[in-house]
């Protein structure tokens, strides 16, 4: 074992497969353990470079390996599967991911602080919530709608309508009235939850420096900061602003006719939540920053003119993730007046 210079692992959620390759690229070691014999081999094994697809448990498996002295190489699973052989099993794959870490111009996970996966988590969790209220508010809806009541849209004219049948009844029987009462309590527990992460989130930015840069500018916030953070960390991990966007799948496909470029619809790769809070920020700051007396906002408003709304919310929301990278890149404050004469 001694002649291991790249472990690849192909992570499972009880067993694993590991395949050990030497200086030469040749296989030298197969097994099949559990994580935790994985641990165990890595700590008799000299530093050498461990590579696994960024998955579910990756990041820890790959912290308590840099602890003892190895280089973890975390990959995305996209680009592992060229490198799978015929007749595709476990033992190949962590061959393949293996191979994959040793081409120069693969591209690396950064490796997750526990603090970061925390953050993900509150994240995800208040993702969830708003949903499950998202659920609860059409359900309501089409209660209402099936008794002939119509609520114009938003949820203080929906939540006026109920305040209003509870009292006077109007028209709906006992028994579902009873039933939307009970789905009005559970509407502002939802809401109790969802507000009390908002606020967390609003402790984290405040207590962080690089969220905090990030929160003052035009359509990131609070939230998109603290999900830029948890992401991405410094931002060191792009050496541009456009590579970040480009993660976000909010860099345009390009096809040639006729020797010319033609733009496309975005990629939409990478975090699907991230890139959802982006465009959503931008979608809020729009109006704004298209009224103002600034480069940005001319910039803006000759796109609005000769291009759908939608369309301007992402360039505007690309333009965002750039201006993000370069304050965390560069470790600078917002300056809105720089900005405001960019």
């Amino acid at each position: 074992m001694k002649d291991v210079r790249i472990l690849g692992v192909d992570l499972g959620k009880n067993s694993c497969s590991v395949v050990g390759m030497d200086a030469a690229g040749r296989v030298v070691l197969r097994r099949r353990m559990r994580r935790e014999s994985i641990i165990a081999l890595a700590a008799k094994l000299p530093g050498c470079v461990v590579a696994m697809e960024a998955c579910c448990g990756a990041h820890h498996l790959g912290r308590l390996l840099v602890a003892q002295g190895h280089e973890v190489r975390l990959m995305s699973p996209e680009y592992v599967r060229p490198y799978v052989k015929a007749q595709k099993n476990d033992d190949r794959d962590a061959e393949a991911i293996a191979e994959a870490a040793t081409r120069p111009t693969m591209r690396f996970v950064a490796l997750k602080s526990e603090a970061q996966l925390d953050v993900q988590v509150l994240h995800r969790v208040r993702d969830r919530l708003v949903g499950q209220r998202t659920s609860l508010m059409n359900q309501i809806r089409s209660i209402l709608l099936e008794r002939g009541i119509v609520v114009a849209q938003g949820r203080r004219k929906l939540l006026d309508a109920l305040v209003a049948l509870s009292s006077d009844g109007g028209g709906v029987g006992p028994r579902v009235r009873l039933l939307l009462n009970d789905m009005l309590d559970q509407w502002h527990a939802l809401d109790t939850r969802i507000t009390a992460l908002d606020d967390e989130f609003a402790d984290m930015a405040r207590n962080d420096p690089a969220a905090r840069r990030l929160a003052t500018i035009p359509g990131i916030g609070v939230l998109n900061a603290t999900a830029l953070v948890a992401a991405i960390g410094d931002g060191f991990t792009f050496s541009r602003g456009r590579d970040l966007s480009a993660w976000l799948g909010l860099v345009p496909r390009q096809a040639s006719t006729g020797g010319k470029a033609k733009l496309l619809g975005i990629t939409k790769r990478g975090s699907k939540y991230l890139r959802k809070l982006i465009i959503q920020g931008a979608r809020a700051a729009l109006p704004s920053l298209s009224r103002t007396a600034t480069p940005l906002g001319s910039w803006l408003r000759g796109l609005l003119s000769r291009a759908h709304g939608n369309t301007v919310v992402v360039a505007l929301a690309s333009k965002l993730v750039r201006i993000a990278w370069a304050l965390l890149r560069h470790r600078t404050d917002f300056d809105r007046r720089a900005f405001a004469g960019a």
